[in-house]
C-alpha cells in the first residue's frame, strides 16, 4: 500500500466512522480542490452514492465560475445540496466590499454566522430540486450537529491543533484546549447531547497529497487552479474581493504538482492569497474559534 492508498482508507475509514456516529449529519463543499476530493472520497465510501447532504455557504461574492462548477456537479453526481447565506447582511450591505466592515468581520458576518444558523436551521436554507434544476426556499430544517469537513494539518495554523473528530459547543465554538486525544487510530466519537462535532477526514493530507490523488483518480477539479495564459493561477479559492492568484505557469494538474516538488512555495503560505487571514495575527483561529470552517 503506497502513501496515497494509505490516505484514501484512513479517509474513507472516518467517513464511515462519522456517519456509523452521528445521526444529523451533513458535509461542507466549498467547491475548492479539498472538499472536491472529500466528495470524491464520500462517493468511494459509500459505493457511488453519497448518503447524506452537501452544505455550500454562499456568501455572494464568489467566483462566478465557482457557482457555475457547483451546480453542474451536483446535478450531474445528484447531490442532495443545500445552500445556505446571511441575507441580512447582504441585504443591508454590512460587508467589506460595501465598505461597512473589515474582511474579518466580513467573514464572521457572512460565513461564520451564516454557517452555524443554517446548521441549525434557524436560517432560511436554499435546497437543489433536481426535476427543476433549480433551487427551493426552504424556511426551517432540522438541526445539523455533525459537520464533516475538507481542512488539511498543514493548510493553517490553527488547523493543525484539530482532530479527526472535534467538538464545539452548542454554539459552534471551538475550545482549542479541549480537544480529545486520539492515539493510535482510536477515536471519541460519543459527546454529550448539544455537543455539535467537526469531522475532518483530510486532516493528514497535505497540498501535494490531494494533486497527486487528483491526477490519480482523475478528479473534474475547477479550471481556476490553472494558469490560463496570464501566468498566474488560484492557489486557494476564496471570495473574488479577498483572494488573489499566485504567480505560476501551471496549466494543469501535472504542472502544479511538478511545482510542488520543486519547492517553488516552500516558503509561501497556502492561503497566502488570502487576504482576510492577514488582519488577524492569529491567521485563522480567532474566526474559527467561533465557529468558521
Amino acid at each position: 500500500m503506497d502513501q496515497l492508498e494509505a490516505l484514501e482508507a484512513q479517509s474513507v475509514f472516518i467517513l464511515r466512522e462519522a456517519y456509523r456516529s452521528f445521526k444529523d449529519l451533513v458535509m461542507l463543499w466549498s467547491i475548492g480542490k479539498d472538499s472536491t476530493v472529500l466528495l470524491w472520497l464520500a462517493r468511494k465510501a459509500f459505493f457511488g452514492h453519497v448518503p447524506l447532504p452537501l452544505m455550500h455557504i454562499d456568501t455572494s461574492y464568489k467566483i462566478p465560475k465557482m457557482i457555475e462548477y457547483r451546480n453542474r456537479f451536483a446535478l450531474e453526481w445528484k447531490l442532495n445540496l443545500i445552500v445556505g447565506q446571511n441575507a441580512g447582511a447582504l441585504g443591508t450591505g454590512e460587508t467589506f466590499p460595501e465598505g461597512k466592515v473589515s474582511r474579518l468581520q466580513c467573514c464572521a458576518s457572512l460565513k461564520s454566522e451564516a454557517l452555524k444558523h443554517t446548521l441549525s436551521g434557524e436560517w432560511p436554507r436554499w435546497v437543489l430540486d433536481h426535476a427543476r434544476g433549480d433551487f427551493v426556499k426552504e424556511e426551517s430544517g432540522e438541526p445539523f450537529t455533525g459537520v464533516i469537513v475538507g481542512v488539511r494539518a498543514d493548510e493553517e495554523g490553527s488547523r493543525s491543533k484539530e482532530r479527526y473528530f472535534s467538538p464545539r459547543d452548542q454554539h459552534n465554538e471551538w475550545d482549542v484546549g479541549e480537544q480529545p486525544p486520539e492515539l493510535w487510530n482510536q477515536f471519541k466519537t460519543d459527546f454529550a447531547p448539544g455537543t455539535h462535532v467537526r469531522i475532518h477526514p483530510l486532516l493528514d493530507w497535505t497540498e501535494l497529497n490531494i494533486w497527486e490523488y487528483i491526477e490519480r483518480e482523475n478528479i473534474p477539479i475547477i479550471d481556476l487552479y490553472f494558469d490560463q495564459g496570464a501566468g498566474t493561477r488560484y492557489r486557494s479559492l476564496g471570495c473574488m474581493p479577498c483572494t488573489s492568484p499566485v504567480d505560476s505557469t501551471a496549466k494543469n494538474v501535472r504542472d502544479i504538482i511538478e511545482e510542488l516538488r520543486s519547492g517553488k512555495f516552500s516558503n509561501i503560505a497556502e492561503r497566502s492569497g488570502r487576504e482576510q487571514d492577514k488582519e488577524d495575527r492569529s491567521g485563522l483561529e480567532t474566526l474559527r474559534r467561533d465557529g468558521y470552517m
